[in-house]
């Protein structure tokens, strides 16, 4: 397979465990997300690709070539931190240069491949330009080619957009996925934004005290969250302690909200029970109603959110910002199609 392989690694520091047994692959041209919380181990397992530290076991290969005993700068790799990491005596052209310099291409290359990865990132005209009087997305820009000059055979991007507001970061993100699209670069992402990850990956990890929960296309990760970690990581937080059991020879979940008519006929005691908070309908009838009173309604700019109380249990359901809803405290009628809306869980 060409590009990152990455098999069993094992990594402890002391008494803490920091990896357990992860194993994935990133194919050539492909951007992956490591999605997780701070602390679950994304960014140790992006010092051990990048051969700034080691594993306690496992393998790392390139093309099928192991890594081990290769150090960092024989790797091809590029690495991209937060905090950009600029060269503040330099302009702007001589922090892009810099790799090239080093790699000891003739003037005139580095000259030509400087001034097409400054129109690449936008910054055609900043070449004479201070670093210290850029702006946070100019510097991330700057960091970026910077990254991307030496033509990287893997760019690992830690929290690149992490220090700018979100306005800027939602609009450097498109900006950021089109140009990882256009080098056909192979990438991988460490981000705890969630929203990052599915505007920017072809596939996201999602990671969790060192291991991973999940591996698969955004698409998938949001509709089909593989544990109750993932769901709430993703703020889909009505995880609902519940049973399945036959009634009349077919499946019910049991749960404090109501019991509920499911499919997932293999699956019987004891479970945890997402509802999702879309594919709802307000106020109408469907297969199946919960009704409560709503205890709080948030403006979300496009969308809502409205929490309630059915059975002393609180549910929080999302409504695009046009849907009328009721006022805080008076009843509401949620109607709810457990066949897309109810995912079934093993009980830990």
């Amino acid at each position: 397979m060409e590009g990152l392989s990455i098999q069993s690694i094992w990594k402890s520091f002391g008494e803490k465990k920091a990896l357990s047994d992860i194993s994935f692959n990133v194919q050539s041209g492909e951007v992956v997300a490591l999605l997780g919380p701070s602390g679950c181990g994304k960014s140790t397992l992006l010092g051990l690709i990048a051969g700034l530290d080691t594993p306690d076991s496992g393998s790392l290969f390139w093309d099928e070539l192991p890594l081990a005993g290769i150090p960092p700068h024989q790797r091809g790799f590029g690495l991209m931190f937060q905090d950009y990491a600029l060269f503040p005596h330099l302009n702007v052209r001589a922090n892009i240069s810099f790799g090239l310099k080093i790699a000891g291409l003739p003037p005139d290359v580095i000259t030509q491949k400087t001034d097409q990865i400054l129109k690449l990132v936008g910054l055609k005209g900043f070449s004479g330009r201070d670093v210290n009087t850029l702006s946070g997305g100019e510097q991330q820009r700057v960091a970026l080619a910077r990254a991307l000059a030496p033509n990287p055979r893997l760019l690992m991007l830690d929290e690149p957009l992490g220090s700018l507001d979100r306005s800027l970061r939602e609009r450097l993100v498109g900006d950021l996925r089109s140009i990882l699209r256009e080098m056909h670069q192979t990438a991988i992402y460490v981000t705890h934004d969630q929203e990052e990850a599915f505007a920017l990956a072809d596939r996201i990890i999602v990671m969790n005290n060192g291991q991973v929960e999940q591996i698969g296309l955004p698409q998938e990760i949001y509709t089909a969250p593989a544990s109750p970690f993932v769901a709430q990581f993703l703020e889909l937080n009505n995880i609902l302690n519940g049973e399945v059991i036959l009634r009349a020879g077919r499946p019910v979940l049991v749960t404090a909200v109501g019991d509920f008519p499911i499919q997932q006929s293999q699956t019987q005691g004891r479970v945890k029970a997402l509802i999702r908070p879309d594919n709802v309908m307000l106020n109408e009838a469907g297969p199946f109603i919960l009704q409560g009173k709503i205890l709080d309604c948030s403006f979300r700019g496009n969308w809502q959110r409205i929490l309630i109380a059915v059975n002393q249990v609180e549910l929080s359901f999302d409504f695009p910002s046009h849907v009328e809803t009721p006022e805080v405290g008076e009843n509401v009628t949620i109607s709810i199609d457990p066949a897309r809306s109810i995912l079934i869980y093993l009980a830990s």
